[in-house]
């Protein structure tokens, strides 16, 4: 069978040859392409020229081991999903668990029985050929969507998601404290909705916890609004933040409200409305939201 006949594409990372020609064989025979390292540092240089589907890593190599090539794997953007199956020694077992908190998905013990290898590659390679599937259509949808741990820390986001947050894997305050409140609530019934504004862009934001509870789903959307924030501004000699104040005011916000959309404190948002009243010449915030509304029907901000 040839290469563009292949089941897929493993690498073995194994310092023993006696375990490369064993395991080669056997996947060479199941029909898939395989591909050979000896050591963590070729392994890595490999992954800049080939991406294959499954990795089997032996833990315990001299030099750098396993756990260090793994880590340095998942944290390259490049080869954080391929799917890596730890070999392990049955007295090694225990040691095993430093895989999995590196990023590992399972494990295979030393003795290794062909059909029991094959069967769990096969499964993983499935698995990951849905995810990367799944991944493809949100990509071309061009829906804005994220994934976030239980740290409010992204680990995986659309091109869509990506341009609304300015291409950084960092939360925006206002956003990652509204995450973290929802991942620590107890009751989160009543928490999914957010709005916010960032890089000049009113954005609705929904969470969602996945099946397996260690991720959550963030949508965001990116609201059109009636406001022109830099009209409004020009037009009534106010900053930005000041019209961003002042638009969410009309749309009924309290200042603590007004502060966790913009990361402010109240005081910072009453500060602002101070400023917005003197430099309008009003007393009230229905007067100061009349004003702009005006201020916008007349052309002036819309």
């Amino acid at each position: 069978m040839n290469a563009s006949q292949a089941f897929g594409t493993v690498m073995i990372v194994d310092d023993a040859p006696a375990n490369l020609a064993l395991l080669s064989d056997a996947l060479d025979d199941a029909g898939y392409r395989v591909l050979v390292a000896t050591d963590g540092p070729s392994a890595l240089e490999q992954l800049n020229y080939v991406t294959p589907d499954v990795i089997l890593l032996d833990g315990m190599m001299p030099g750098m081991d396993g756990f260090e090539t793994c880590r340095r794997m998942k944290e390259n953007p490049a080869t954080r999903a391929i799917p890596i199956i730890f070999m392990t020694a049955l007295g090694e077992l225990e040691d095993l668990l430093r895989g999995f908190d590196e990023g590992a998905i399972d494990y295979i013990v030393k003795p290794f029985r062909n059909e029991e290898v094959l069967a769990r590659i096969g499964a993983h390679l499935a698995q990951a050929r849905l995810v990367y599937r799944t991944e493809q259509a949100l990509f071309s949808s061009g829906l804005a969507a994220l994934a976030v741990d239980g740290k409010a820390q992204v680990t995986w986001m659309t091109p869509t998601a990506s341009g609304l947050l300015n291409e950084t894997y960092v939360l925006p305050k206002p956003m990652l404290d509204w995450a973290l409140s929802f991942i620590r609530a107890k009751n989160q019934a009543g928490l999914e909705d957010f709005s916010f504004s960032h890089a000049g862009n009113l954005l609705a934001a929904k969470i969602y916890p996945c099946q397996n509870k260690l991720e959550y789903l963030v949508f965001l959307q990116k609201q059109a609004g009636d406001w022109d924030l830099e009209g409004v501004k020009g037009s009534l000699g106010l900053t930005f933040r000041e019209a961003e104040v002042l638009m969410w005011i009309s749309r009924g916000k309290t200042n603590r409200d007004i502060g966790l959309i913009l990361g402010n404190s109240p005081r910072t948002v009453n500060k602002h409305l101070e400023h917005i009243f003197e430099k309008l010449g009003v007393a009230t915030r229905s007067a100061a939201v009349a004003m702009a509304v005006a201020q916008i029907k007349a052309g002036g901000g819309g």
